[in-house]
Order: structure tokens, then C-alpha cells, then sequence
């Protein structure tokens, strides 16, 4: 069916900002029009049998958000999030794509596991899965996968997100390997022996709890590694949630000498520190750890800067029973994909970013870090999100689609969501 969008102010970073029109036919954009003067019909019903109207007057209209880091637990730990399940919450967020880290069980280090992935998004339809492969078989840091199996299996990149790859000769292999692909290295960038047994950030929280902490040298310096290898192989890094200081300096230093690096962080490492763990407890437990209120400032002011390329949520389902345990036994991560739109919106609000520069760092950007062209301009598939930047609500996680609900964000007052999230001309999701 051909679809119109009709008047909503239509907002692709350097492109276009406007008033505009957008007509679907076919999965794909065919036209963006100046807005037409005719009024939708009532409830925005198909007008002549051929064409739906969608009224998005006081709406605007975006490329598809992208999520570069999500977990959905599938295959091994569906009791925790399903790929179906995960979809519908991608999509009630407003994404139109994910990519899915590969600690699944078994972990994705085969074709086999990779094209179970692919195969069974398809099946389901909607949100695009666009799944990262391990770097190491079984994720154990020593053996290399066979990278070029994995992508032509559909992987996208390669990452053993969750446990960085500690030895140097490995991770530079892998990174020879991945270039001659041209496939990113996606690099959770960490010195384990410095963090090893820590529950939290080290610092006044911690010692509060008297728990043993994650000092924030444990990420810089796996990210200085990790920049050292990528100057050194010529290969494209992506830095997985960036969360302290140093981190921020180490990879502006490095995009300043020419290296190719990108970087993301999450929603919950600009807006929490440290002291909300001795709020929300478990439900503020995840890997990197939240750092200071001086750390959030930093990367606050990269994501800015164009320092911090992307937002992406690291969402990560666990069941009730996982998180009710004691601190320290309790798994890492919290889950975003419901909560990253209206949550990060809260920069525009502070002023911290502009619409323009959100947008651009949640859609535009992780677009390009993939590869793909995600704009809004005739011929492209027709992936874009909706959003009501004026809708007032507190954020409900019982309502959410995700069968997790660890979250920090339950109860806060936020403004803006998206209403409707399309796909290949497809609507999946609508307010």
C-alpha cells in the first residue's frame, strides 16, 4: 500500500529540517514533498482505497534510530529476552535496527550460529538484526574465529563484548583480520586484572558499600590499547561503551592524529553516577560500572563534541530472580531499548546537545559505522521513526515490551517518545 506521511517536520542532520511530506510505496521513499494543503482522512485511514494518510502535523520525523550494542539472549537464555521479544521493544523505542553482541549460548562464533540469528529475524520480521560475531571461539580470548564465514553469514562485525580479548597478540591478529574484510572490530575495552573481583566503580560509593571496586584506569587503559593496535593495523575500532574521562581524552587524542576509531556510550552513563547505586542497587549494576559525576560531565561533553560518535543502550535482559540476589552475585547490565529515546532526550532539554545532534548520534552516526545509508532521500528504504517531542510521561517498565524489566529509569518523568517506528515502508510499531 502506498503510504503518505504528511506534515511533519521532517529533521535528517544536514540534510533536511522542514516541513514536509514523505510518500512510501513499494518498502522504499519515492518522494518528499513540501507539505500538501489537503486535510488526512479521519483516524488516518487509506483515503481512496490505495493510499494511507499518516497525519504527523506537531511530529517529526527522523532517519530509523540504530542501536549499535544490544543482548537479546537468544539462542541459549530466552527465559531472559527472546529475539521476537527484543524486536518489539526495539521497535516500541523507535529503532529500526540493532545490532546483537554475539555472548549468546551457544556464542555467536559460527556461521551456524550467526545464520540461526539472521534466519529466524526474518522470520519473525520487522526490526532489522544486524548480528556482531566473536572474535574468539567460545569467547575465551585466544582462538580466532574464521571472520569471513562469520560475514557471510551476516555478521557486521566482530566483537567478545563482555569479556575484552586481554592478550595483545590475539587482538592484533584479529584486527589484521578484520580490515582485510572490512569488517569494524567492535571493542569492549578493559584490563581485567585491574578490575578483576570488583563489583562497582572504585571510588566513594564503593567504600561505602565496602565492596571492592573497578578503577576507571581499567577502561583507559584498555582503551589506549586497544587505539595503540588500531594505529598500528590500519583497522576500524569501535570503542563499546565508553563510560570515564580518560577514555573520552584517549580516543579524542586519537580521531585528532587520524586514527580510525568511533566510539558509544549509553544513556545511563550520561544522566547516573556512582551515588545511584546506593538507590537503585542492582538495577544500577553493569559493566563498565557508573563512574563520577566529573566522568558523566566528560563524556557528556564528547558526546557533544563529536568525541563520542553514538548512543547505544548495552541492553542487557536479566530475569527478576538474577537481579534480587546480593550486589556482588547479582549479573551485570540494565536494558535501554524502551527507555534511550525519552531519556536521552533529557540532553536536549539541558541543552547539552541540540535535536539536530541527538538525532544525528542515534541514527545518522551508528548508520555510517555500519555501512549503511539509513537517510531520508527518495530511493532508500523506507526506515525512519516518528517522534512526539511533546508528550509528558513518567516511564512505566511494567508496560514494557521487553521481558526484562532492570531498569533504573522505572518512574522517571520524561518528555518525548517515539509513536511510530517504520521499517522497509512497514509500520511495527504505533502509539
Amino acid at each position: 500500500m502506498r503510504i503518505r506521511i504528511r506534515g511533519g517536520r521532517v529533521i535528517d542532520p544536514g540534510r533536511l529540517d522542514g516541513i514536509f511530506d514523505i510518500l512510501v510505496d513499494q518498502g522504499k521513499i519515492v518522494d518528499i514533498l513540501p507539505e500538501q494543503s489537503s486535510s488526512p482522512e479521519p483516524g488516518g485511514l487509506p483515503g481512496n482505497g490505495s493510499e494511507r494518510i499518516i497525519d504527523a502535523a506537531g511530529l517529526i520525523i527522523v532517519p530509523g534510530l540504530i542501536d549499535l550494542h544490544v543482548h537479546f539472549r537468544d539462542p541459549g537464555q530466552e527465559h531472559k529476552e527472546t529475539l521476537e521479544t527484543g524486536m518489539a521493544a526495539a521497535a516500541r523505542g523507535g529503532f529500526t535496527a540493532v545490532c546483537t553482541m554475539p555472548n549468546t549460548q551457544p556464542p555467536a562464533d559460527s556461521s551456524e550460529t550467526v545464520g540461526y540469528i539472521v534466519n529466524k529475524a526474518r522470520e519473525k520480521g520487522g526490526v532489522k538484526i544486524f548480528p556482531v560475531g566473536a572474535i574468539t571461539r567460545g569467547l575465551e580470548g585466544e582462538g580466532l574465529c574464521d571472520f569471513a564465514g562469520l560475514k557471510a553469514a551476516g555478521a557486521v562485525a566482530v566483537s567478545d563484548d563482555g569479556m575484552p580479548v586481554m592478550n595483545s597478540r590475539v587482538m592484533r591478529q584479529a584486527m589484521e583480520r578484520a580490515m582485510a574484510l572490512d569488517l569494524p572490530v567492535f571493542s569492549h575495552s578493559e584490563d581485567l586484572n585491574l578490575a578483576a573481583g570488583g563489583a562497582m566503580n572504585e571510588g566513594e560509593t564503593s567504600r561505602i558499600m565496602g565492596m571492592k571496586g573497578i578503577p576507571a584506569a581499567a577502561e583507559t587503559i584498555g582503551v589506549m590499547r586497544d587505539i595503540a593496535l588500531a594505529e598500528l593495523t590500519g583497522a576500524r575500532l569501535h570503542i563499546a561503551h565508553v563510560s570515564t574521562e580518560g577514555a573520552v581524552r584517549a580516543v579524542r587524542e586519537a580521531k585528532e592524529r587520524g586514527i580510525s576509531v568511533t566510539a558509544e556510550t549509553a544513556p545511563h552513563y550520561l544522566t547516573l553516577t556512582e551515588k545511584d547505586v546506593l538507590k537503585y542497587g542492582t538495577h544500577a549494576k553493569m559493566n563498565p560500572p557508573l563512574r563520577t559525576a566529573q566522568d558523566r560531565e566528560a563524556v557528556r561533553l564528547g558526546l557533544a563534541d563529536g568525541t563520542i560518535d553514538a548512543v547505544a543502550t548495552d541492553h542487557a535482559p536479566h530475569s527478576r530472580d538474577e537481579k534480587d540476589r546480593d550486589f556482588a552475585a547479582a549479573p551485570n547490565g540494565v536494558i535501554g531499548l524502551e527507555t534511550s529515546l525519552p531519556v536521552s532526550l533529557g540532553l536536549v532539554w539541558d541543552q547539552v546537545l541540540s535535536l539536530s545532534q541527538l538525532i544525528e548520534r542515534m541514527s545518522v552516526n551508528p548508520a555510517r559505522i555500519l555501512g549503511i545509508d539509513n537517510r531520508l532521500t527518495k530511493g532508500n528504504p523506507a526506515d525512519l521513526t516518528l517522534i512526539d517531542l511533546h508528550a509528558a510521561f513518567r516511564i512505566d517498565a511494567a508496560k514494557f515490551r521487553s521481558k526484562a524489566r532492570n531498569t533504573p529509569f522505572d518512574g522517571w518523568a520524561v518528555k518525548g517518545r517515539a509513536v511510530l517506528t517504520m521499517v522497509g515502508g512497514e509500520v511495527v510499531f504505533e502509539e
